[in-house]
């Protein structure tokens, strides 16, 4: 009797975790990483166009900084409002939203005349980009097997900083043929191309069907594709975690008892690495500039530093899913620390210096892209894209506080090889919350539990 029920009862996340990677899956990885690659190209326009605006608006350099800013706000409050959104009426649904948000006001971007509409628009556009990144993240978490999880999240990932990188290329040959306003009509163009395909082929998260009990076929016809297998004899699919009460809003249960201080945590590690990001991307050219470098030189070791951030996503994702993640990342922010110690010493030799810079930025740039795999298996499914969610909008206001806290370390004429020395500190801040976590990190009973316990339940 108790055989018959455990063969129509199936855990959806143990099902996914016994298969490969399939066909499917890799289909849903692809749409995700376009999308935080055309989140990248938009994120990182403005700065592409500044010089352009300054001589055309004829306006002061400072000037821009509204502008600058203002995406920033609206990728951390967009992020803060996504996660509960994607908790309440799916992960999918509020993706295209975001996706169509930030087309939409990319497009307008180019009918901007002043900084003040500029300012404007691209905090709108900011709201959309800051909710699309955490949703294509949960989405893929959730779609992914356990053993490989934190690899394909790193993946779709790295779809962002390379999405900002192409945006260069694709810069320099737009802005000569249709002025700088192409790039904007460019990044509102292409995600509304994607769009059919992504309501087409996107699935809900069956994790989260399971836990909203969705209609049965609508689980089944998902898991299907990704398992390519029969299903038709299932009568039920379950998760193995504890389902939340229905009174609990999201953002309570991530802040709950179980799951406060990992949630505060992970905020910390990722404020203070988008602290550090954001300072040295956004001053040191300057910063160099002052310590006796010329404007390319300087242009270029800035450069350097993110470049390197891909692999060190890639190279964290496999290490994360081989050992525990939380000690894995503390010990890559140990390393950060170090390495930023050891850029402050080595001004004299400028190839040992570019070499420093190009591992720190492996390291910084790599643990902190590598965060939301680390905290997508923390929270259960009723909270997973709200936890995600506030880390990320959390951790923007670190970006600003880096951008702010690189004026006023400036302005105090402290040098470039004090202010990296400095940068030690938020570096080894996130380690001790990162070493913190990994003692005491929650884990779902998704992946604690193995099938032996979802049948332990069918049969009793």
């Amino acid at each position: 009797m108790s055989q018959e029920r455990i063969k129509k009862t199936v855990n959806v996340q143990t099902l996914i975790n016994e298969q490969g990677l399939s066909g499917y899956q890799k289909l849903v990885l692809f749409f995700c990483f376009s999308i935080l690659a055309l989140d990248g190209l938009d994120t990182a326009a403005v700065g592409y166009i500044a010089p352009l605006l300054v001589a055309e608006w004829g306006i002061e350099r400072s000037a821009l900084a509204p502008a600058l800013s203002a995406a920033l706000f609206g990728l951390a409050f967009g992020a803060l409002a996504a996660g509960p959104c994607a908790d309440r009426f799916g992960r999918k649904v509020t993706l295209i939203v975001a996706t169509v948000f930030f087309a939409l006001f990319s497009l307008l971007t180019a009918l901007a005349y002043d900084i003040p509409s500029l300012a404007l628009i691209r905090f709108l556009t900011g709201l959309g980009l800051g909710a699309a990144m955490p949703n294509a993240v949960t989405l893929m978490a959730e779609l992914a097997p356990a053993r490989c999880r934190s690899l394909v999240i790193n993946t779709v990932y790295v779809g962002f900083p390379l999405g900002a990188a192409a945006g260069g290329f694709v810069a320099a040959w737009l802005i000569p043929h249709y002025g700088w306003q192409g790039i904007f009509i460019l990044g509102g163009v292409l995600p509304l191309l994607l769009l059919p395909f992504l309501i087409r082929s996107l699935p809900e998260s069956v994790s989260y069907m399971t836990a909203r009990g969705y209609p049965l076929p609508r689980i089944r016809a998902v898991l299907e594709r990704i398992c390519r297998c029969d299903l038709s004899h299932v009568e039920q699919f379950v998760l193995a975690e504890a389902p939340a009460k229905s009174s609990d809003s999201s953002l309570r249960l991530i802040l709950s008892r179980s799951y406060v201080l990992s949630t505060l945590m992970l905020w910390i590690t990722y404020f203070m690495g988008l602290l550090i990001f954001y300072l040295l991307t956004s001053w040191m050219p300057l910063m160099m500039k002052d310590a006796g470098f010329s404007i390319e030189k300087a242009a270029l070791l800035t450069a350097i530093f993110p470049l390197g951030g891909g692999i060190g996503t890639l190279v964290s994702g496999v290490l994360m899913d081989k050992f525990n993640p939380g000690r894995v990342l503390s010990v890559v922010y140990v390393l950060a620390a170090l390495l930023l110690i050891a850029v402050g010493q080595s001004m004299d030799n400028v190839a040992v210096f570019a070499v420093l810079i190009f591992l720190a930025g492996v390291m910084v740039t790599g643990a902190q892209a590598s965060l939301p795999a680390l905290a997508a298996p923390i929270y259960p499914t009723a909270a997973r894209a709200t936890g995600m969610a506030w880390m990320l909008g959390i951790g923007r206001f670190g970006g600003i506080a880096g951008a702010l806290l690189g004026g006023v370390l400036l302005s105090m004429k402290l040098p470039f090889s004090q202010i990296v020395v400095l940068l030690a500190i938020p570096a080894a801040l996130a380690m001790l919350a990162l070493w913190l976590l990994s003692v005491r990190m929650v884990r779902p009973a998704a992946d604690a539990a193995g099938a032996a316990g979802t049948l332990a339940r069918s049969a009793s």
